[in-house]
Protein backbone atom coordinates (compact mmCIF):
# COMPACT_ATOMS: atom_id res chain seq x y z
CA UNK A 1 0.00 0.00 0.00
CA UNK A 2 1.49 3.24 -1.18
CA UNK A 3 1.09 5.87 1.65
CA UNK A 4 1.85 8.85 -1.10
CA UNK A 5 -0.78 7.95 -3.34
CA UNK A 6 -4.51 7.33 -2.75
CA UNK A 7 -6.28 4.21 -4.50
CA UNK A 8 -2.63 3.62 -6.53
CA UNK A 9 -4.72 1.81 -9.43
CA UNK A 10 -1.28 0.22 -11.11
CA UNK A 11 2.31 -0.51 -10.08
CA UNK A 12 5.14 0.76 -12.02
CA UNK A 13 8.44 -1.28 -12.80
CA UNK A 14 11.58 0.72 -11.90
CA UNK A 15 14.39 0.18 -14.51
CA UNK A 16 16.84 0.58 -12.58
CA UNK A 17 16.61 -2.63 -10.01
CA UNK A 18 13.60 -4.10 -11.73
CA UNK A 19 11.13 -3.50 -8.91
CA UNK A 20 7.42 -3.11 -8.43
CA UNK A 21 6.82 0.38 -6.81
CA UNK A 22 3.68 1.78 -6.47
CA UNK A 23 5.19 5.60 -7.00
CA UNK A 24 8.05 7.33 -7.31
CA UNK A 25 8.34 8.30 -3.60
CA UNK A 26 8.34 4.96 -2.60
CA UNK A 27 11.17 4.11 -4.21
CA UNK A 28 13.20 6.69 -3.11
CA UNK A 29 12.59 5.65 0.81
CA UNK A 30 13.15 2.20 -0.21
CA UNK A 31 16.60 2.05 -2.25
CA UNK A 32 19.45 4.40 -1.69
CA UNK A 33 20.48 4.98 -5.41
CA UNK A 34 18.18 7.42 -7.69
CA UNK A 35 15.59 6.29 -9.63
CA UNK A 36 16.60 5.65 -13.66
CA UNK A 37 13.84 7.49 -15.75
CA UNK A 38 12.83 6.09 -18.93
CA UNK A 39 10.66 6.62 -21.40
CA UNK A 40 9.27 3.12 -21.99
CA UNK A 41 7.15 2.36 -18.56
CA UNK A 42 6.12 -1.16 -17.32
CA UNK A 43 2.49 -0.86 -15.58
CA UNK A 44 1.05 -3.80 -13.60
CA UNK A 45 -2.73 -3.48 -13.42
CA UNK A 46 -4.10 -3.65 -9.04
CA UNK A 47 -7.57 -4.92 -10.83
CA UNK A 48 -6.69 -7.66 -13.56
CA UNK A 49 -3.12 -8.55 -12.54
CA UNK A 50 -1.55 -7.95 -15.90
CA UNK A 51 1.32 -6.12 -16.89
CA UNK A 52 1.55 -3.86 -20.39
CA UNK A 53 4.12 -1.12 -21.45
CA UNK A 54 3.22 2.62 -22.57
CA UNK A 55 5.35 4.92 -24.25
CA UNK A 56 5.58 8.35 -21.94
CA UNK A 57 6.28 10.23 -24.93
CA UNK A 58 3.37 9.36 -26.90
CA UNK A 59 1.01 9.47 -24.15
CA UNK A 60 -2.80 10.14 -24.99
CA UNK A 61 -6.04 10.40 -23.14
CA UNK A 62 -6.57 6.60 -24.17
CA UNK A 63 -3.41 5.70 -22.24
CA UNK A 64 -4.70 6.39 -18.90
CA UNK A 65 -7.06 2.86 -19.22
CA UNK A 66 -5.36 -0.57 -18.83
CA UNK A 67 -5.68 -2.44 -22.41
CA UNK A 68 -7.23 -5.86 -20.26
CA UNK A 69 -9.62 -4.66 -18.13
CA UNK A 70 -10.22 -0.73 -19.12
CA UNK A 71 -9.46 0.01 -15.35
CA UNK A 72 -8.98 3.83 -15.46
CA UNK A 73 -5.47 4.14 -13.62
CA UNK A 74 -5.23 7.89 -13.80
CA UNK A 75 -7.22 9.48 -10.94
CA UNK A 76 -7.20 13.02 -11.50
CA UNK A 77 -6.21 14.38 -7.76
CA UNK A 78 -8.04 15.98 -5.15
CA UNK A 79 -7.69 18.90 -2.76
CA UNK A 80 -8.98 18.61 0.63
CA UNK A 81 -11.30 21.42 1.41
CA UNK A 82 -12.14 23.01 4.80
CA UNK A 83 -15.58 22.21 6.12
CA UNK A 84 -17.65 23.14 9.15
CA UNK A 85 -19.71 20.59 10.63
CA UNK A 86 -21.62 19.60 13.94
CA UNK A 87 -19.39 16.96 15.65
CA UNK A 88 -21.97 14.61 17.13
CA UNK A 89 -22.01 10.01 17.80
CA UNK A 90 -22.72 8.54 14.68
CA UNK A 91 -26.38 9.21 14.07
CA UNK A 92 -27.51 5.45 13.51
CA UNK A 93 -26.84 4.94 16.75
CA UNK A 94 -28.33 7.62 18.78
CA UNK A 95 -30.25 9.83 16.77
CA UNK A 96 -31.37 12.37 19.18
CA UNK A 97 -30.32 15.23 17.25
CA UNK A 98 -32.07 14.46 14.15
CA UNK A 99 -35.71 15.85 13.63
CA UNK A 100 -38.30 13.18 12.13
CA UNK A 101 -40.06 15.67 9.99
CA UNK A 102 -42.28 12.54 8.78
CA UNK A 103 -45.82 12.51 9.19
CA UNK A 104 -47.38 9.98 11.37
CA UNK A 105 -50.02 7.89 9.95
CA UNK A 106 -52.66 6.08 11.21
CA UNK A 107 -52.22 2.83 11.95
CA UNK A 108 -55.21 0.59 9.88
CA UNK A 109 -57.84 -0.24 11.96
CA UNK A 110 -59.84 -3.86 11.65
CA UNK A 111 -63.10 -5.06 13.47
CA UNK A 112 -61.18 -6.68 16.34
CA UNK A 113 -60.11 -3.43 17.40
CA UNK A 114 -60.76 -2.37 21.49
CA UNK A 115 -61.43 1.17 20.70
CA UNK A 116 -64.94 2.77 20.39
CA UNK A 117 -66.99 3.17 17.52
CA UNK A 118 -65.20 0.09 16.03
CA UNK A 119 -68.75 -1.78 15.81
CA UNK A 120 -69.61 1.03 13.06
CA UNK A 121 -68.10 -0.78 9.67
CA UNK A 122 -68.51 1.49 6.90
Amino acid sequence: MCKHVLNAQVAVRSPCCKKWFDCADCHQEQETHPLLQRFEMIFACKKCKKCFRKDAQEFEEADEYCPHCDNHFIIPAKTPQAAISVESEDVRVDNRMLKDDRVKTEDMRTVFDPEPNVEKLG
